[in-house]
């Protein structure tokens, strides 16, 4: 009985290790697809802001007009800084807030119904966007970003 433990327990160890290869690959693809994602909608929006505003004012958002240029602009650039994978954390944090609170002001009846109606929430239009900028707050950027490539030349014993 203990050798069938030991088989199953080494079956799931190269399991996890070989899911594991997987981890920065992922990482790479979800910073490059998003970073776009966010980069081409701060770009539109930045080309745009009158509309922005405009729409901003329609939600209550105060400011709208500096809020707009705010936003347009950390869409812009941290999309950017997500795909070369630089300063990814905070990137991914600015992200993140910026549409949790699109979700809150746009969208605010699927946001708040996140446990009662999990497929409302899942379908608003700030969730693939909102989930990836968490994803990439939560495990970083992976080994093929800038920020392991600054990590390694600060510390090349690693």
């Amino acid at each position: 009985m203990q050798k069938i433990f030991h088989l199953i327990r080494s079956l799931y160890e190269g399991l996890v290790s070989l899911a594991g290869l997987a981890r920065s690959p992922l990482l790479l693809f979800i910073r490059l697809y998003w970073g776009w994602q966010f980069a081409q909608t701060g770009w539109g929006k930045l080309h745009n802001l009158d509309h922005v505003a405009e729409f901003f004012t329609s939600l209550n958002i105060p400011y709208p007009g500096p809020t707009a240029h705010f936003v347009a602009l950390v869409e812009f650039l941290g999309g950017i800084f997500l795909i070369l994978g630089l300063g990814s954390r905070l990137t991914a944090l600015l992200l993140f807030v910026n549409m949790t609170v699109a979700y809150w002001t746009a969208d605010h009846e699927a946001f708040t119904s996140f446990l009662s109606a999990p497929d409302k929430f899942t379908a608003a239009d700030p969730f693939t966007y909102w989930f990836a900028a968490l994803l990439i707050l939560v495990l970083g950027s992976g080994l093929f970003s800038l920020d392991a490539l600054i990590a390694r030349w600060f510390n090349p014993a690693k």
